[in-house]
């Protein structure tokens, strides 16, 4: 059966991350993605490694695995953008594209004819995504905006990290990943709106509304009391205890989200006198007096090892997790059996590694099938089989310097 996406065809003129998240996503759930990049050099994060993908014998692809983890499935196409006749070519795709995905700063496609009013022009039914640090109005919206910079601006920084320690960034991407969500999930809507009204629209996508909106429940906290969040280290500001914990040999894990949860952890504790204790008895109560009850946790917790702890954890239904490196993960049992590495066929690796996109469809389950494209890999492909173009016009266009 078809994929959800099956038949929509997506022109993505970004590069990094926020874009690139989005586009495999679409190209994940069946869209034809067209990746435009570069000749030469293609998007920035070809470069940004090591480590890198290594072909068969050896030899550098020139695949950093950053650039991997984001741009499977799709087509790339190397287009001089600065040149007229690239311009053309890429207008000609746009018109017989359902969505543009880029992230140029704001105005920056304008010179190349290539923004949302020349491109609405000559495919009314285009959905275009605009994908800006700051938005395209606004005292910043000129700003480029990058995501370590956009987690401190939003607000993250000041709630992660140790108590009366420096602020942190989260260690991954997570401002730029999130964005690139909101962008498939606005083209999503867009393309049911279409479907509706026969008509396109543009979506003015920013780093910085991303990350206040995913603030969450900090943000309502503040809003709704006035008091501004800290940073609380691993623990919860709402909930008791929901923390990592020393044991004897390592750290994990303790997340009671109720307060029956609390008392059956109470008794495998050895002390159940805690779950009656008026002051922690109930979630607000731990709260309020977890400057008393936390250390009284953490002396328990380091009594005994992890291994007695997620035994008896796992038998009482109280909610617990390994603090696993990475490597750990790809070995968990749960994981294997869920698939979550995938290993694609690659042109010049044999095959390049990945991770499974987290979406179960019945139905039309997706099928992951193409690795990242080498740089230019389906230019001669995409401009003949879409556009028409014979090899002599292809050959003339290579010559010009128009595509790579």
């Amino acid at each position: 059966m078809a994929l959800p996406l099956d038949g929509i065809r997506v022109l993505d003129l970004s590069r990094v991350l926020a874009g690139p998240w989005a586009t495999q996503m679409l190209a994940d759930l069946g869209a034809e993605v067209i990746k435009i990049e570069r000749p030469g050099s293609g998007d920035d994060t070809r470069g940004w490694g090591p480590p890198y993908l290594a072909a068969g014998d050896g030899s550098a692809t020139g695949e950093s695995a950053y650039f991997l983890s984001c741009n499977r499935g799709k087509k790339s196409v190397a287009v001089d953008m600065a040149s007229e006749a690239g311009q053309k070519l890429l207008r000609d795709l746009a018109a017989i594209s359902d969505v543009v995905v880029e992230n140029f700063k704001v105005g920056g496609l304008v010179p190349y004819g290539l923004d949302y009013q020349s491109l609405r022009a000559i495919n009314p039914r285009l959905v275009y995504c605009s994908i800006t640090g700051f938005g395209q109005d606004g005292p910043y919206a000129h700003r480029p905006g990058y995501d370590f910079a956009i987690q401190g601006m939003g607000g993250l920084m000041s709630i992660t990290g140790e108590p009366g320690g420096e602020p942190q960034k989260v260690g991954v991407a997570v401002t730029d990943i999130m964005t690139g969500m909101y962008a498939t999930i606005a083209v999503l809507g867009a393309l049911r709106a279409r479907d509706a009204s026969g008509v396109g629209q543009s979506i003015d996508l920013a780093l910085l509304d991303v990350q206040v909106a995913y603030l969450g429940n900090q943000a309502s906290s503040y809003l709704v009391s006035g008091k501004v969040p800290s940073r609380l280290g691993n623990a919860h500001p709402s909930i008791v205890p929901y923390q990592a914990f020393a044991t004897a040999d390592g750290w994990i894990v303790l997340a009671v989200g109720n307060d029956e949860q609390f008392r059956r952890w109470a008794a495998l504790a050895g002390a159940p006198e805690l779950a009656d204790d008026e002051r922690f008895r109930t979630n607000a109560g731990r709260t309020r007096n977890r400057e008393t009850l936390v250390p009284r946790i953490a002396e328990l917790m380091r009594a005994q090892p992890g291994a007695w702890w997620i035994e008896r954890c796992e038998a009482s239904g109280v909610p617990y997790g390994p603090i696993n490196d990475i490597a750990q993960v790809f070995a968990d049992p749960q994981v294997v059996h869920r698939e979550m590495r995938l290993d694609l066929p690659h042109p010049l690796a044999g095959t390049a590694p990945g991770v499974r996109n987290p979406i179960r469809y019945d139905a039309t389950p997706i099928e992951h099938e193409a690795a990242p494209p080498t740089l230019g890999q389906h230019t001669d492909t995409v401009l003949a089989d879409l556009l028409g173009l014979d090899p002599a016009a292809i050959a003339r266009l290579r010559g010009d310097r128009a595509i790579g």
